[in-house]
């Protein structure tokens, strides 16, 4: 399989992940339907779900700055998930929740199974930019992207929670008003999140060639 060997970071868009791309845009073919009736369509307003659709646009198109944005965006979030579902594997608790529907029985299995893209997208993502190269406006378009998901995000069921608009995960906190809620969030995925994961990639990751 081509697409598995390493490549040089140069190579032409259209000869990129010929057969991966297509494995992707199957697997979405199913996620996405399945995601959309069970949990609705404004579940897609999470920064987990959202970097889906992002990464497989970045593996269709071959574009290193959507690629870069989604490992800046998916390494650190989608550990946390891993790390809370361990959490209540192995202690029974949840180690900061967000992933109780995981063990919600009203779902069938395989639905739920599905939600285990947490562990696939950040190493799809990771392999990708180290085959394409890491652009560093990624953290600017990851950054800029969370804005408007936060706000939107903060406009629907605050018993949701979605992208912890509404309640803090760390403190359980509803900071007021609701703008300065929104300002600590974005803070800490920028400051806390964001930025490290974007410092680490640009010490470890080949650069992507300048056109």
């Amino acid at each position: 399989m081509d697409e598995f060997r390493t490549a040089p970071v140069s190579e032409t868009r259209q000869t990129e992940f010929p057969r991966l791309r297509w494995a992707c845009m199957l697997g979405l073919a199913v996620w996405f339907p399945t995601y959309a009736v069970v949990w609705g369509f404004g579940n897609f307003v999470q920064l987990c779900d959202l970097g889906v659709l992002l990464t497989v646009a970045g593996i269709w198109t071959g574009s290193a700055l959507l690629l870069s944005s989604q490992a800046v965006g998916a390494i650190v979030i989608n550990s946390i998930w891993v790390l809370d579902v361990v959490s209540r594997l192995v202690t029974n608790h949840h180690l900061i929740g967000g992933t109780e529907y995981m063990w919600d029985a009203r779902y069938p299995l395989w639905v739920r199974l599905l939600s285990l893209y947490h562990i696939a997208v950040p190493v799809l993502a990771v392999w990708a930019v180290r085959r394409k190269g890491y652009d560093p406006r990624g953290f600017l378009l990851q950054s800029a992207l969370a804005i408007p998901v936060l706000i939107v995000s903060r406009l629907l069921d605050p018993a949701k929670n979605v992208n912890f608009a509404h309640v803090d995960p760390i403190l359980r906190i509803s900071f007021q008003p609701a703008p300065l809620h929104l300002a600590i969030i974005l803070f800490c995925l920028i400051a806390v999140l964001y930025w490290p994961t974007h410092r680490i990639l640009l010490r470890v990751m080949p650069p992507c060639p300048k056109k």
